[in-house]
């Protein structure tokens, strides 16, 4: 069936003006920001983190006061509009009162000069944020890590362009999400300034600093790639993400043009739980090295989140499923691309895991405590195999590719891709979105 036309209410959705449901107490929705300019300090040895932070941001009401999220560092100035701001400073909120109110709609800026000892946010999933590495460091924020390195409105829906310049010892690589505008050396240290002018999240800027060696991708695929990883692991870089170009160029073939201008990935030289996905980078452990599917899957599963997560980010955490589904689905789409067994195959083998499982797990609004379940992530595929099912594959990869580029860069939730399937079918899709989306128990094994 033939798509019928756009209508303005599938335009990326604008950022809800109320708290986060799940992080009330993250960001500051009266306001948004546009562009952050970060110009830091890095001493590995010490740990000791320092610089400015300079926001440029537009009033969404009249502010007499507003907030910023920041993690425990010693404040020097905090200037509004280059004047003087009175300020406090605890709880991970550092309040900010200009010495003249803003009014509704008014652009201004926000400089904040710090310094002290990044360390991760505490969290029922671990620490979030900066994490000091054996030699390095590595930031993995998701969901509310942010903070634990630059103040920053840390809410998903606030995307912005980034400008960040990190300043190290010069044996030290940076890699930072985004196109390397400069690298200029003055005697022992080096600094690296990246430009990241599409819309990002808080959670997705990230950076690694270590004795990296740069490994370009062997094949010249459109999109320029490239792995940091030690140099003792160099030569067994290839036997894991040997697949990587073709990935590429498979889900720029069903999800449109991939969003951003290059990818990089990092393998940092420590075990990690699981590999971290941020705007044009990834983060992988050493133990992700190596081949078979477990390894694989991860690749792809990373790759397609710079489509779902990254460009097409969630209005907040309750959606969470729209990122995590997606990227799952991804990796079985790409078994069955590369010969391996099936999308159906791989669905039916999640459904019967789902099976032997709790049923207490609601796809959209699981729940701050279940939001990273695995349960979450083969549930969400499953439902995106359920719509593939009922679409029927060309209207299924139609639809999949138009939500990708109809709302590239954009904010994205549950009812707008509720919205956006049902213009692909004239067959009611409300109960089989009812059944997978806000029902705990699990629907039967969808079957075309």
């Amino acid at each position: 069936m033939k798509p019928r036309p756009v209508q303005p209410e599938h335009a990326p959705a604008a950022p809800s003006a109320a708290p986060d449901p799940y992080f009330p107490n993250s960001g500051d929705p009266r306001y948004r920001v546009h562009r952050y300019e970060l110009a830091l300090d890095y001493r590995p040895g010490p740990n000791r983190l320092g610089g400015t932070a300079r926001l440029s941001a537009v009033a969404g009401v009249a502010l007499a006061e507003f907030a910023l999220d920041l993690g425990e560092f010693r404040i020097g100035r905090v200037l509004v509009d280059g004047r003087a701001a009175r300020y406090t400073h605890r709880g991970g909120k550092l309040r900010i009162r200009p010495a003249k109110a803003l009014a509704a709609g008014a652009a201004f800026t926000v400089e904040v000069h710090y310094t002290g000892n990044p360390r991760p946010v505490r969290s029922p999933w671990g620490g979030l944020g900066w994490e000091e590495l054996t030699d390095g460091a590595l930031v993995a924020s998701q969901p509310v890590g942010a903070p634990s390195w630059f103040p920053c409105n840390d809410r998903p829906a606030d995307k912005a362009g980034y400008q960040i310049a990190i300043t190290t010892p010069s044996p030290y690589t940076v890699v930072v999400g985004g196109r390397l505008l400069t690298r200029t050396t003055r005697a022992s240290s080096t600094t690296w300034v990246y430009e990241q002018s599409e819309p990002t999240s808080t959670y997705l800027v990230t950076v690694s600093i270590g004795q990296y060696r740069a490994v370009r991708f062997a094949e010249r695929p459109a999109v320029p790639q490239t792995g940091y990883l030690p140099e003792r692991l160099a030569d067994g870089f290839g036997a894991g993400f040997d697949q990587q170009p073709r990935m590429m160029e498979y889900f720029e073939e069903v999800f449109g043009p991939y969003p951003f201008g290059e990818y990089a990935v990092v393998v940092a030289d420590e075990e990690l739980d699981v590999p971290v996905e941020a705007q044009g980078v990834a983060t992988f452990g050493t133990n992700h090295l190596g081949g078979g599917w477990d390894r694989e899957r991860l690749i792809a599963h990373e790759l397609a989140h710079q489509w779902f997560g990254n460009s097409l980010t969630i209005a907040d955490w309750s959606h969470i499923w729209l990122n995590e589904g997606f990227a799952k689905y991804a990796e079985w789409l790409w078994s069955e691309h590369a010969g391996g067994p099936t999308a159906a195959t791989r669905a039916a083998a999640a459904h019967t895991l789902l099976a032997g499982l709790p049923q207490d797990l609601r796809l959209a609004g699981p729940g701050r405590k279940l939001m990273f379940d695995d349960r979450l992530y083969q549930r969400g595929g499953l439902a995106v195999h359920a719509l593939r099912q009922a679409l029927g594959d060309p209207s299924f990869f139609r639809m999949l590719k138009d939500w990708a580029t109809l709302n590239r860069h954009g904010v994205v939730s549950t009812a707008g891709l509720t919205a956006h399937v049902s213009r692909y079918t004239d067959a009611p899709l409300g109960p089989l979105l009812d059944a997978w989306l806000h029902r705990p128990e699990l629907p039967p094994l969808p079957v075309g």
